[in-house]
């Protein structure tokens, strides 16, 4: 398939699926979705494939969801459609729901439910919707240059759609993170149980392949019953609930004063939203 954002490699039994918009730090727009949504697909339902890396070009993992222009619109056009009628969207809470629902929390955890292992091989920066994604990997594989992010409290959010932290850190180390919008880096992901290893940067893909074949060489069935049991029992601890519900708060802030507020101040912020962010970044390093 002809896709323009993402990269399809295979290499025997392993596919690396990589975002491929290097010139946006592999930030997560709405084509971007789709295309990485398409091929976890294709590669879940290919009997040839038995393990899925999914990496990022270039010197990030991702940047998180793609804020910078308007959505594409899901409804009339096609997905690479740019109207009046897309921005709508975002004032209309209803429609802003399901969109959000089909774009952000449906397509994450069709990837966390996959019937194959994924490994994500991070790189660089890992940010909000970008450490979601690696966090719906089964492994993740991290560089030396790895930094990890959720810095949506700073834009008047309560984190991301889906609440990965107290899953992958423990609550107190969650709460710390996410309120602060501090980054660790990949050594501190390995210490706290984010990551499973931490290698030399020049060697991420060879080692995330390696690793791959590794688990390829397991009897398939065996490794897709394990991953649906392991999935199973996080379920029964509560972790699809507690997603649904941190949803809908999600949801709820984009109503708020604080976030509607901050969304004006993006918009008309001179020298742009990179200067915008620069600036708000910038008083909580002075903090």
């Amino acid at each position: 398939m002809g896709w323009e954002t993402v990269l399809y490699e295979t290499d025997g039994p392993v596919v690396r699926v990589t975002l491929n918009r290097p010139e946006r730090r592999n930030a997560l727009d709405d084509v971007l979705i789709e295309e990485l949504d398409e091929a976890v697909k294709q590669a879940d339902l290919d009997e040839s494939i038995r393990v899925i890396i999914i990496a990022g070009a270039g010197k990030s993992f991702s940047a998180g969801h793609d804020i910078s222009g308007p959505a594409p619109n899901m409804e009339a056009g096609g997905r690479k459609a740019r109207s009046r009628e897309a921005q709508t969207t975002w004032k209309d809470p209803e429609r802003r729901l399901k969109r959000e629902q089909f774009l952000y929390f449906d397509k994450s955890l069709a990837i966390r439910n996959a019937t194959k292992p994924t490994i994500a091989q991070v790189q660089g920066p890992c940010v909000a919707a970008g450490l979601m994604l690696a966090c719906m990997c089964d492994l993740i594989l991290a560089a030396e240059d790895a930094t990890f992010q959720n810095p949506v409290c700073r834009m008047a959010n309560g984190s991301i759609e889906l609440l990965v932290e107290p899953w992958e850190l423990g609550i107190r180390k969650a709460k710390e993170l996410l309120w602060t919008g501090d980054a660790i880096d990949a050594q501190e992901a390995w210490r706290l149980g984010l990551v499973n290893r931490v290698v030399p940067t020049e060697r991420l893909a060879e080692e995330a392949m390696r690793l791959a074949r590794r688990i390829a060489l397991a009897p398939p069935v065996a490794v897709a019953l394990t991953k649906r049991s392991v999935n199973h029992t996080w379920d029964l601890m509560g972790q699809r609930a507690s997603w649904e519900y941190h949803f809908m708060l999600h949801h709820f802030a984009h109503t708020t004063d604080e976030t509607r507020s901050f969304a004006e101040e993006m918009r008309v912020a001179p020298g742009g939203l990179k200067e915008f962010l620069k600036r708000r970044d910038e008083m909580y390093r002075q903090g």
